[in-house]
C-alpha cells in the first residue's frame, strides 16, 4: 500500500546507518514495511500494544518478507508498551520512530525511553499530532540535538516531524517553537508556514481566553516567528520558560 505524504515524510527522514529501527505505536505497519523494503537498517522492529494487530502484522510479514529470504534487513515484531523497548538487548545505533499519538504521550515514551537507556546512541523521530510545544520542552529539557525538522499538511492537518538525538551537538539546540520549519524556498512552503502560524496562534489565544490557562508565554515565542526563503535561522532571542509547558 502506498504511503500517504505524512508517512512518506518520515520514511525519507530515516537515511543515517542505523542498526536498529523501532517503528512504535505502527498499526498496520505500513511505515516499517516501506523501510523493510528499502533495507534501511539491519533490523526493523514493529512494536505496538495491541495484540491482534500485531498477530495479523506478522502473518503479513512472514508472507512478504520470510525471514529465511535473502533480504539483507531482518524483521521482529513486539507486542509491548513502546516504553519497555528492550534496546539494551540490541547493540548499535537506534532509531526509534513514534507517530500518530499526542504530544503529551509522545513526551512521556520519550523521557521512559531515554531514562531507562541512558548510555544508548538513540535518534528519535517524531510526529505529534498535537502539544508540539510541551514536546519540544521536553526534548530541550533532556538535552536534546536537533538533527532536522519539517512541517508539511496532510488532508487539511499540519505536522511538526523532528528527528533529534540524544548525542548533544554543539549548535543544534532544539527551538521550543521550531526553526527550520519556518524556512523555506518556495512560495508553498511559505504559505504552509503561515497557515501553520496562525492555527497555532488562534488556539492558544481561544485557550488563554476561554480558559485563563497561563500560555501567554507560549503566544509571545510564536509571535516572534517569521518566514525567510534564505537557508539561516530567523527566530531570536525567544523568551520562555522551560518549567510551564503546556
Amino acid at each position: 500500500m502506498k504511503l500517504g505524504k505524512r508517512l512518506t515524510q518520515i520514511e525519507s527522514m530515516a537515511i543515517e546507518k542505523y542498526d536498529h529501527i523501532w517503528d512504535c505505536c505502527c498499526d498496520h505497519g505500513l511505515l516499517g514495511a516501506a523501510l523493510l523494503l528499502r533495507q534501511a537498517a539491519a533490523q526493523i522492529h514493529f512494536v505496538d500494544i495491541v495484540a491482534e494487530l500485531m498477530r495479523e502484522l506478522e502473518n503479513k510479514l512472514n508472507q512478504f518478507h520470510p525471514k529465511n529470504s535473502d533480504s539483507r534487513s531482518e524483521w521482529q515484531v513486539h507486542c509491548i508498551d513502546a516504553a519497555e523497548l528492550p534496546l539494551q538487548k540490541n547493540g548499535g545505533k537506534h532509531l526509534v520512530i513514534i507517530a500518530g499519538v499526542g504530544g503529551d504521550l509522545m513526551t512521556e515514551l520519550v523521557k521512559a525511553i531515554y531514562q531507562k537507556n541512558p548510555a544508548i546512541d538513540i535518534d528519535f523521530l517524531l510526529c505529534p499530532v498535537h502539544h508540539q510545544f510541551t514536546l519540544r520542552q521536553q526534548l530541550i529539557q533532556l538535552n536534546f540535538s536537533l538533527k532536522t525538522e519539517n512541517l508539511i499538511i496532510e488532508n487539511q492537518r499540519f505536522y511538526e516531524i523532528l528527528l533529534v538525538s540524544t548525542i548533544q551537538e554543539p549548535h543544534a539546540a532544539i527551538n521550543p517553537i521550531g526553526n527550520l520549519i519556518w524556512q523555506g524556498n518556495t512560495p508553498e512552503q511559505e504559505k504552509i508556514a503561515a497557515d501553520y502560524l496562525k492555527k497555532t496562534l488562534d488556539h492558544y489565544k481561544r485557550m488563554q481566553l476561554n480558559s485563563n490557562a497561563d500560555v501567554q508565554h507560549i503566544i509571545d515565542a510564536y509571535s516572534a516567528a517569521t518566514f525567510t526563503l534564505a537557508p539561516t535561522p530567523t527566530i531570536t532571542s525567544l523568551k520562555y520558560s522551560a518549567s510551564r509547558p503546556t
